[in-house]
């Protein structure tokens, strides 16, 4: 049986174990990769700021109550908003506007049982609802059947380990900046990062090209004159824990 409610409980395993990304050379460019559809920048040339402001602990300890649900196979190794693979048997959520890599205490106040879960993924996109818990936490919560409950959430802190930086793809090209958050060989995959950043971000959207033989659906924003305002952007976008590449539309 879950322990109650607590701050003091340790971190789940999800937060212990590293990532599990791969690096590939393609084009003899380095970039990291979860599966076969997912493409996310890798090569580290400018960092998202100092610890202090990468890492914002706003309404850390506040707490917030409403209505969860979870999601479960139909997502089982897809990407996430954080360029993880989403594992239905994981300790994590999807949240709307919270930084990637929040972690959260979440209580059912139906039955009082607990779980610490970290935020690396956007969602849900249902009216009413403030969480979405992968299938093992709901499990945990005994809301499987239900589907939803009414939950309160506390904000512990944030794992370090989201942090992410900037990689400037600039050079030897013309036209406006953009900035790019991912690049996928599935439709659905960019999409789905699409909606995401469309909660707080205006002008997000996908743009199919063919490289090297194979179509890449990329997820951008913006449309820049000066590089100053679209590396802004992707200061911004990279403290919440999004992968943001700078380069040339």
């Amino acid at each position: 049986m879950d322990r109650p409610f607590s701050q003091g409980r340790p971190l789940p395993q999800i937060l212990e174990r590293r990532s599990r990304l791969k690096e590939v050379n393609v084009n003899k460019r380095w970039w990291k990769k979860g599966s076969a559809r997912l493409l996310l920048a890798a090569l580290v040339l400018a960092p998202a700021g100092g610890c202090a402001s990468a890492f914002p602990l706003s309404g850390a300890g506040e707490e917030l109550r409403g209505v969860a649900s979870w999601y479960g196979s139909d997502f089982h190794g897809r990407p996430t908003a954080s360029g993880e693979i989403y594992d239905m048997h994981a300790m994590t959520a999807a949240h709307k506007t919270l930084p990637l890599g929040t972690v959260l205490d979440v209580r059912n106040l139906d039955n009082g049982r607990s779980v610490r879960v970290v935020v690396n993924d956007r969602g849900p996109f249902v009216k009413g609802r403030i969480l979405d818990l992968s299938y093992e936490a709901a499990r945990r919560m005994d809301m499987i059947g239900p589907g939803t409950a009414r939950v309160a959430l506390r904000v512990v802190g944030r794992d370090p380990r989201y942090r992410k930086y900037i990689k400037v793809a600039d050079s030897g090209s013309s036209g406006p900046y953009v900035v790019q958050l991912g690049a996928f060989t599935d439709a659905a995959n960019a999409r789905r990062l699409r909606r995401a950043l469309a909660v707080k971000y205006r002008g997000a959207y996908v743009s199919a090209a063919r490289i090297s033989g194979r179509k890449f659906y990329r997820v951008r924003i913006g449309s820049f004159e000066k590089r100053a305002e679209a590396m802004e952007l992707a200061r911004r976008l990279a403290d919440e824990g999004y992968a943001a590449v700078l380069m040339r539309k």
